[in-house]
């Protein structure tokens, strides 16, 4: 299937640590994790991108040890969707296929509306653009869902998820996705980039962030509305667990209105928020077939 290549590389903007897999010259396949996970959730789909021709690159996203926490603390949609343009910069590229899963599906649709040229096409895991938003003030059965999200606004957050291990991640995953039994490599990825020093409030600024203008970049206001509101104009396929814990069905009522470049919609069955690891083969037949042959 190939080895996954560990490198580091410096945007505009931050230091990141990428895993890598395939052609060092070939286009780029870009793979953007969420939380609570990290770019070792991709060791699997990175191979198969890479044998299929791709660069396949999926990075530690701002925060995550062993890339760097950024000096300003901003993590909002915004500079999300701005990490992954500097990142094909960065990585010598014109133009990139994104993947993004979760928080990297937010940030992939975020750069995806900002720079439409950049992103040749798109591939989004878990949360589909506004439709988790409005799922959220409309649904009952979400709130329910998403209550760690307001947990998260808390200070006691940093001591009930940091306790025994992060044993509050593993649940979290079980809950997500039931059924699934997460693999110790799954769980030691994301412990060590929460355990690094300030890691476990970077991942948690990305919530604190949604909710809290105060850790906004007002300078970045315009491109916040856009990254979050606007229509994305680039095909997409967008793949959602049947039976995901964290994000129900309802979120996806309406969403075709949300992506005016095209919208390909796959409901996984027998899988939960972690689809990509939790039928495998389902998941990265799906997206191999859907961004087709490299060009080159």
């Amino acid at each position: 299937m190939g080895s996954l290549r560990e490198s580091v590389i410096r945007t505009k903007s931050l230091e990141f640590a990428l895993l890598e897999c395939g052609p060092k010259r070939g286009p780029l396949a870009l793979c953007l994790h969420g939380f609570p996970d990290s770019a070792r959730t991709f060791r699997y789909l990175l191979p198969r991108l890479g044998e299929a021709g791709w660069r396949a690159v999926a990075p530690w996203m701002r925060g995550y040890a062993p890339t760097a926490i950024p000096a300003d603390g901003r993590y909002q949609a915004a500079v999300l969707a701005r990490d992954v343009i500097e990142l094909v910069d960065a990585l010598g590229a014109s133009d990139a296929v994104v993947i993004g899963h979760d928080w990297g599906a937010l940030a992939a649709h975020g750069a995806a509306i900002l720079a439409p040229e950049r992103v040749r096409r798109l591939v989004t895991l878990a949360v589909p653009h506004r439709g988790a938003g409005l799922a959220l003030t409309t649904s009952y059965a979400q709130q329910k869902r998403s209550w760690y999200m307001f947990f998260f606004q808390t200070p006691l957050a940093d001591a009930v998820v940091a306790a025994d291990d992060f044993a509050f991640v593993e649940r979290l995953w079980r809950d997500w996705s039931p059924g699934y039994e997460p693999r110790a490599d799954d769980l030691d990825g994301v412990k060590r980039a929460l355990r690094a020093p300030g890691g476990l409030a970077a991942a948690l600024g990305y919530y604190r962030a949604t909710f809290d203008p105060r850790l906004q970049d007002p300078a970045l206001a315009a491109d916040q509305m856009r990254a979050l509101g606007a229509e994305v104009p680039v095909r997409t396929l967008y793949l959602h667990g049947a039976r995901d814990g964290c994000m129900g069905l309802e979120s996806l009522d309406g969403i075709e209105s949300a992506y005016t470049g095209g919208l390909e919609t796959r409901i996984v069955e027998d899988a939960g928020h972690f689809l990509h690891l939790e039928r495998r083969d389902v998941v990265e037949t799906a997206i191999l077939d859907f961004l087709g042959r490299p060009p080159g």
